[in-house]
């Protein structure tokens, strides 16, 4: 699993730490709805990522799935963690270790292909460009995809570590 050139986690300036930091305070004020909102998207553009949700797995309906309680718990532990990313960005160390856990969890426990979390990150950025179009300027989609990229390089690292192979 050799990470692209163009994969490598690219250094995220402080202005940009800053601007990420900034958006990110106000998608966490809506934190559960946003979420729900990624997931819905991340579900009905990848239905094949539902394969390791049996709770819903099934469901096909968006409604149904914003009703989920179970997606809605999911929805909060996944925003929970980039949480942790962002208001960690200045200590590449936490940075590491939480996303070394998830990405851990994901390959032994939940065995997720990692291309998931390359799907769901750039899911994540379309919807905060929409929920949030006045402050998603090009700087800020710069400081995003930088910060979606540190999110995957880091996880498939934690793959790599534990020797995945599908």
């Amino acid at each position: 699993m050799e990470i692209e050139r163009w994969e490598r986690s690219e250094e995220i300036s402080d202005a940009e730490k800053k601007v990420i930091q900034e958006i990110w305070s106000r998608v966490y004020a809506n934190c559960e709805d946003v979420g729900v909102s990624i997931l819905i998207r991340f579900f009905v553009n990848f239905p094949s990522a539902k394969q390791y949700f049996s709770q819903f797995k099934h469901m096909e309906d968006p409604l149904e799935m914003e009703r989920s309680l179970q997606l809605r718990k999911h929805a909060r532990r996944v925003m929970g963690a980039i949480n942790t990313v962002v208001e960690n960005l200045n200590d590449s160390e936490k940075v590491s270790s939480v996303l070394a856990l998830v990405g851990k969890a994901h390959a032994l426990k939940h065995k997720v292909e990692p291309i998931y979390f390359k799907k769901l990150t750039g899911v994540m950025l379309e919807v905060i460009a929409e929920e949030y179009p006045s402050d998603f300027t090009p700087e800020a989609h710069g400081a995003w995809t930088k910060m979606k990229t540190l999110i995957y390089t880091h996880v498939t690292a934690a793959y790599k570590e534990v020797g995945w192979a599908q």
